[in-house]
């Protein structure tokens, strides 16, 4: 990571280049250069990866570590908050797969009340009304919010996603791939 910093922090130097967290994601993605990485494949279709908590864990660490020595390299978040708000806003319709919680979920949430919510709604996540956390709140509390339109289709669905998000893709995506396709 320190090596791919650097190469990034003179590329700004000379450039000029602001880099945001999804455009990092993008630089992992192309130098990890291996078709087993979901990154791999998002840099190599240009599909933006939008991480709200980058510098949390491992990837903050790095940009510490580097900046310690070679102070100035700038990561700019309210790009990225930007994007993913005018994708919203360009979207004709919105739906949200939520799995998980935390500032994932409420990033994603939040960028769908600029347009009055979202259209439909799956939350996938263990957490529960009662312990009064974000992750916990069912979508009908997003509807008070706008988050999510008060005419979606929503659901939640209290298991861990990573059992759960594999049999809902395999039953509905996966199962009418060729209605899903772009031809």
């Amino acid at each position: 990571m320190i090596p791919l910093i650097k190469e990034m922090h003179e590329e700004q130097k000379e450039k000029g280049t602001i880099f945001t967290p999804s455009k990092i994601i993008n630089k992992m993605g192309e130098a990890v250069n291996n078709e087993e990485s979901v990154y791999y494949w998002c840099w190599k279709n240009d599909i933006p990866v939008f991480c709200p908590a980058f510098s949390d864990g491992a990837c903050g660490d790095n940009l510490f570590y580097y900046n310690y020595s070679n102070p100035g390299f700038i990561v700019d978040y309210v790009q990225d908050m930007s994007k993913i708000i005018e994708l919203t806003l360009k979207s004709k319709k919105r739906g949200m797969i939520l799995c998980g919680g935390g500032v994932s979920k409420h990033h994603i949430c939040n960028a769908n009340a600029f347009k009055k919510g979202a259209d439909y709604s799956v939350y996938i996540n263990t957490g529960l009304e009662y312990d009064c956390s974000d992750t916990g709140a069912s979508p009908s509390e997003a509807v008070t919010w706008e988050k999510i339109n008060i005419n979606a289709e929503c659901a939640k669905i209290n298991a861990d996603f990573s059992i759960i998000l594999p049999l809902l893709v395999s039953q509905t995506f996966a199962k009418h791939e060729k209605l899903a396709s772009r031809v």
